[in-house]
């Protein structure tokens, strides 16, 4: 019975401002990191990569597949593997060449609003996943939440990806290539699945990738300053086109796929083939962008691509060349999973009587809402306090039999 290969754990100088992976892995990039005990655990490349983390180091071990599948009775051994790439597959996949603190800075001096809202979100950094990978997720990810589509992608990876091993019991599967989801019965069978209309999106785009396009084709839209995780030995292999020159060539270029549309293809080009300067835009950045950046509210339902172009060149001409690295910092801000680090809201009700505008006697209901700010320092660990106070006064005046009529204004206290 072939045992499993693990790596011993290893560790690489790394604060908690250029990474904090509690907050990276659950944004809303990638769909398949799994939360075990103090672990987070993926398959990337055909290993299982568990990570954890401490105020100065990023530590991480690898879980290797032996030849023949494994019972999960089967012996663990530990081992050290010369051929064992882990440590340039996570600097590549966690993008650790920038530096993100200067970044940070640099967003931080062209933007009061990022300067506001960052020291609470440290340590967001973008993600260079598989461009297949990317693309199917966030083909998934049309009118859908991160829960849904983490779902969704958990159930490609069940039924169409190799398993690689397990831990705690758990099944970890790879992510399922383009060959895997293509057949007649792809898309009924994601249908059954909960997939809805995306499961014809991805048979046909799985189609077309395998079959249709060159191999390497997809790889080849990457940026030539980001390239995919061993891009360059495939290249040759495979005779590569020529990657396009701009990120505005590999944004059309996806467009032509069945289920992308400008913000799939943003996400994909931002997450899978690093062209930092793309903005992806949805109902949730367009709110961001009309409530932070002054973009007027639009008196249509439909977003149009005028709109969808507006906002993204404003945040390319406001933070620069890695525009979607900021604009991901925002977009986690709002999350309602992280909520609970931007505000505490308590509310103090009390009544008073004064005079009227006209002399008369009127109830003043007073609310104090008092909202308090708590960034956690990731340096020190410690915790920054603000604390916002908003008086809500609403009038009603005494001895009226008809309806009650309120007068409300509103007061705040820092």
């Amino acid at each position: 019975m072939a045992p499993v290969r693990v790596t011993e754990w290893r560790k690489l100088p790394l604060s908690l401002t250029e990474l904090c992976i509690d907050t990276t892995l659950r944004c809303g990039q990638s769909f398949r990191w799994r939360k075990i005990n103090d672990e987070w655990c993926c398959t990337l490349h055909g290993r299982i990569i568990s990570l954890k983390q401490d105020p100065t180091h990023l530590h991480y071990r690898s879980i290797w597949p032996a030849a023949a599948q494994r019972p999960t009775s089967a012996p663990i051994v530990k081992t050290e593997t010369p051929e064992d790439d882990t440590e340039e597959l996570l600097k590549h996949y966690l993008s650790l060449k920038l530096d993100l603190t200067s970044l940070y800075e640099q967003w931080s001096e062209a933007d009061a609003n990022f300067r506001k809202r960052a020291p609470k979100f440290g340590g967001v950094r973008m993600l260079s996943q598989d461009a297949w990978e990317a693309l199917i997720s966030f083909i998934c990810s049309s009118n859908n939440n991160i829960s849904r589509i983490s779902q969704m992608v958990h159930k490609l990876c069940l039924h169409y990806g190799p398993l690689i091993g397990h831990i705690n019991e758990q099944p970890f599967h790879d992510f399922p290539t383009p060959e895997a989801l293509t057949g007649k019965q792809v898309e009924s069978h994601l249908r059954e699945l909960g997939f809805g209309y995306r499961a014809k999106y991805i048979a046909e785009t799985a189609r077309v990738v395998s079959t249709e396009k060159p191999k390497g084709w997809l790889a080849g839209l990457a940026n030539p300053a980001h390239p995919n995780f061993r891009a360059a030995s495939e290249a040759e292999d495979e005779k590569m086109l020529p990657p396009p020159t701009t990120y505005k060539e590999a944004h059309e270029a996806l467009l032509a796929l069945a289920g992308v549309g400008p913000k799939v293809a943003d996400c994909v080009c931002l997450m899978g083939l690093g062209w930092g300067e793309a903005v992806p835009v949805d109902t949730h950045v367009w709110q961001i962008a009309q409530r932070d950046y002054k973009f007027g509210k639009s008196r249509t339902k439909t977003f149009s691509k005028v709109m969808y172009d507006a906002v993204g060149d404003h945040f390319r001409q406001l933070w620069g060349e890695y525009a979607g690295w900021a604009h991901s910092v925002l977009f986690t801000a709002d999350l309602k999973t992280f909520e609970g680090r931007v505000a505490k809201k308590e509310e103090d009700d009390e009544t008073l009587m004064v005079k009227g505008e006209a002399g008369e006697d009127a109830i003043v209901e007073v609310k104090r809402e008092v909202v308090e700010d708590e960034a956690s320092l990731p340096l020190t660990g410690k915790k920054r306090k603000t604390v916002q106070t908003k008086v809500k006064i609403e009038v009603e005046e005494a001895g009226d039999a008809h309806p009650k009529r309120r007068r409300t204004r509103s007061q705040k206290a820092v």
